[in-house]
């Protein structure tokens, strides 16, 4: 089964999304930072996890779902975007890389293809940006556009889709593509 888990920022995602899978490998999309609060958070995440859970860093989501079997728990969508957004310079408000659309449209696809062929149980975490306020610069207006695109484009192959919300889980869609 695949399922898609959406909610703000420290609504309990997270330890929702470890608790559906007794053992799995955790693929990791945020980069190692020197920022403190960083590390702390990385630090609580793993110490939820189960000792048994293989931990993979990797920004090559795509091949890592090809090359990987079992369960696996994806954590986070949102990181992955920021993280492929940063690699093809499409950040900068005044004159952003040409071309870096093209690039991120086939990253996209082979993200959702990868997903959509996982054939062992798959959890994805991701954020959900459709509440807040639009933001007054590009960049913002550009990762919450593009992460509520491509979350739609996930749900879209995923059996289940759970909302959570201060910790509770609210299942959205149940057993159906």
């Amino acid at each position: 089964m695949k399922t898609l888990i959406t909610g703000g920022v420290r609504s309990g995602k997270s330890t929702y999304a470890e608790g559906l899978l007794a053992d799995a490998t955790y693929l990791a999309t945020g980069v190692p930072r020197d920022d403190a609060d960083w590390q702390e958070r990385v630090r609580l995440h793993q110490e939820r996890r189960p000792a048994s859970w293989r931990t993979l860093e990797t920004l090559d989501v795509a091949a890592a779902l090809t090359a990987t079997t079992g369960p696996i728990l994806l954590d986070d969508v949102g990181n992955w975007l920021s993280r492929t957004l940063d690699a093809l310079e499409a950040w900068n408000d005044e004159t952003p890389r040409r071309g870096w659309q093209t690039a991120y449209r086939d990253a996209r696809e082979s993200l959702v293809d990868a997903i959509a062929n996982y054939e062992d149980d798959l959890v994805i975490v991701t954020n959900e940006v459709g509440f807040g306020l639009v933001s007054p610069y590009a960049s913002g207006r550009l990762f919450t556009d593009e992460l509520g695109r491509l979350n739609q484009r996930i749900a879209a192959v995923c059996d289940q889709l759970v909302l959570v919300v201060a910790g509770c889980p609210l299942v959205i869609k149940d057993g159906h593509r």
